[in-house]
C-alpha cells in the first residue's frame, strides 16, 4: 500500500495547487522530471524547488538530469 501523498507539508498553497493540477502527488513522480520541468508549473518558485529537492534527498531520490 502506497501513501496517497508524500509531498512536503510546508509547500506554499500555490505550489501545492501547481503540483496537484499537474497530477503530481508523490515524490516518486517528481523524481522522473527535471528541475526545469517542475519550474515551468505556475506556482513553483525557488523555495518550492528547494523544499522538493530536500524531500527527494531524504527518500534517496533526485530530479533527473
Amino acid at each position: 500500500m502506497t501513501e496517497a501523498n508524500d509531498l512536503p507539508t510546508g509547500l506554499s498553497k500555490p505550489a501545492q495547487r501547481a503540483l496537484h493540477n499537474a497530477g503530481i502527488t508523490r515524490l516518486e513522480q517528481i523524481s522522473k522530471l527535471n528541475e526545469n520541468e517542475i519550474k515551468q508549473l505556475h506556482g513553483i518558485g525557488p523555495n518550492a524547488i528547494k523544499q522538493l529537492r530536500a524531500a527527494l534527498e531524504t527518500k534517496g531520490l533526485s530530479f533527473i538530469d
